[in-house]
C-alpha cells in the first residue's frame, strides 16, 4: 500500500468531548501523527467512559500524552512540540487559550507555519463568545428544531449531534484547505469553526428558502417538504421509505403500484397540485403499499427506476448485504476490549485508502516516547513525571 497521504503533518490535539475530535479524527485516519495532549487528572468526564463506544470511536489512531498546561514546565513542551508541527487543534472556550497563553499569536511566534484550528460554539468574536457550546443549543438557535418533527408536533432534536459533527468536519475541510495554501503561501493561519455556523450551513436549501423567498420553513415531518410523494409509508409487516420526486418518477411509482388512476388524476399531475393535495395523496397510495410485505414493493419499485428502501434500526444497518460490501464497520484490536468494531469513514481513495492503524490510546501511553522525541532526557522525564507536570 502506498504511504498514507496525509502521513508527512503532525498534529497537536488538544480537543475533547466531540466537535474538536471529530475534526481531528479525520486527519487521524488518513495517516497524520496525531499527538492527543490530555491533562494528567483526566478531564473529568466529558468525553464519556474511555473504553465506551463513543470515546473509541473518536480517538483511534492517535498517540496519548498526558500535560499540564497550568504549569509553565508545560506551556514550555507545549511550544516545544508546536515548532515540530503542522497543526494545532482546539475548541476550549475562546477566553481560555489566550488565558493559558496558547493562542494563535503567541503560537505563530513559535512556529510560523503553524495552521491552528479553534472549534467553539459560537465563533471567536461577537455577543456569545463566551457561551459554553452545546450540540442541542446550536440545533435549537440554528432552526434544525423547528423544521424537524412531526407538523405542530413542537421543538425535535435530530437523534444525532449533527452540529458537533458538522463543526468538526468543516474544521478538518479548513484545516485542509489552509495546508494547501501553506504550500504556496509558506505561512500558517488560523481556521476558525463553530457549532452554531456549522448548523446554519447544514440547513441548506432550507436556510436559503428564508434568505431567498423569506418562506418560514415548518416541520413536515416524515414528508420531503418539496419533493411529493416522499415519505414513509406502511406495508403489510412494516414501514418503507418511498422518494418519487417529479413527474416522471411519480408516474413510475404509479404504474408499479398498478395505480394508473393516481397518475391521470388532474389534482396529481403537477407538482403543485401533488403538494396541495399532499394528505390525500399518501394516504391513496398507503391503501396500496399495505397490502404487500416491504421486501416486495422495495424490489418492484427500485426495479422499475422509483428510490425506495427500509427503515432499519442499528442492528439491521450493520447486517444490510450492501452495508456489510462496503466495509464501513472496521475491526481493531484493543487491549482492553479484545476484537472491536468502529464506524470506518465513508470516503475511499483507489491508492493511498484510509487505515485503521491503532485503537484508542490510554491516557499518557506514549508520553516519555513523545518526550524523547523531543530531546528530553531520561532523568528529566522522571523530573517532570515528580513534579507532576506529565
Amino acid at each position: 500500500m502506498s504511504r498514507l497521504p496525509l502521513a508527512r503533518f503532525k498534529v497537536i490535539d488538544l480537543t475533547r468531548v466531540r466537535a474538536g475530535p471529530t475534526a481531528v479524527r479525520q486527519l487521524a485516519d488518513w495517516g497524520a501523527d496525531v499527538i492527543k495532549v490530555e491533562a494528567p487528572a483526566g478531564d473529568a468526564g466529558l468525553g464519556g467512559d474511555r473504553l465506551g463506544s463513543d470515546f473509541q470511536n473518536l480517538h483511534r489512531n492517535k498517540r496519548s500524552i498526558t500535560l499540564d498546561l497550568k504549569q509553565p514546565e508545560g506551556i514550555e513542551i507545549l511550544k516545544r512540540l508546536v515548532r515540530g508541527a503542522d497543526v494545532m487543534a482546539e475548541n476550549y472556550r475562546p477566553d481560555v487559550k489566550f488565558r493559558l497563553g496558547v493562542d494563535y499569536e503567541t503560537l505563530r511566534e513559535v512556529n510560523p507555519r503553524i495552521v491552528y484550528a479553534s472549534v467553539s460554539g459560537f465563533g471567536q468574536d461577537g455577543p456569545y463568545r463566551d457561551r459554553p457550546g452545546f450540540d442541542q443549543i446550536a440545533q435549537g438557535m440554528g432552526g434544525l428544531m423547528s423544521i424537524t418533527g412531526l407538523p405542530g408536533q413542537g421543538p425535535v432534536r435530530v437523534g444525532i449531534p449533527v452540529a458537533d459533527l458538522s463543526a468538526g468536519h468543516f474544521a478538518a475541510m479548513g484545516i485542509l484547505i489552509a495546508l494547501l495554501e501553506r504550500e504556496e503561501s509558506g505561512e500558517g493561519q488560523w481556521v476558525q469553526s463553530s457549532l452554531l455556523a456549522a448548523q446554519i450551513a447544514m440547513l441548506d436549501f432550507q436556510a436559503a428558502r428564508w434568505l431567498v423567498e423569506k418562506e418560514i420553513p415548518g416541520q413536515a415531518g416524515n414528508n420531503h417538504p418539496t419533493s411529493i410523494p416522499t415519505g414513509v409509508f406502511r406495508t403489510e409487516d412494516g414501514h418503507i421509505n418511498i422518494a418519487a420526486a417529479g413527474d416522471e418518477i411519480y408516474r413510475r411509482l404509479c404504474h408499479a403500484l398498478g395505480a394508473e388512476h393516481l397518475a391521470s388524476d388532474p389534482d396529481y399531475r403537477t407538482d403543485k397540485g401533488r403538494s396541495q393535495h399532499r394528505d390525500r395523496l399518501n394516504a391513496a397510495i398507503e391503501a396500496i403499499t399495505v397490502q404487500r410485505p416491504s421486501a416486495e414493493w422495495i424490489e418492484r419499485l427500485n426495479a422499475a427506476g422509483v428510490p425506495s428502501g427500509p427503515i432499519y434500526r442499528m442492528n439491521e444497518v450493520f447486517a444490510d448485504p450492501q452495508v456489510r460490501h462496503i466495509g464501513i464497520a472496521t475491526p481493531v484490536e484493543h487491549p482492553e476490549l479484545g476484537p472491536i468494531e468502529l464506524v470506518g469513514q465513508p470516503i475511499t481513495l483507489s491508492r493511498t485508502p484510509w487505515q485503521m492503524r491503532t485503537p484508542t490510546p490510554a491516557p499518557g501511553e506514549h508520553t516519555d516516547a513523545v518526550l524523547r522525541e523531543l530531546g528530553y532526557s531520561a532523568a528529566e522525564i522522571a523530573g517532570l513525571h515528580d513534579r507532576r507536570v506529565i
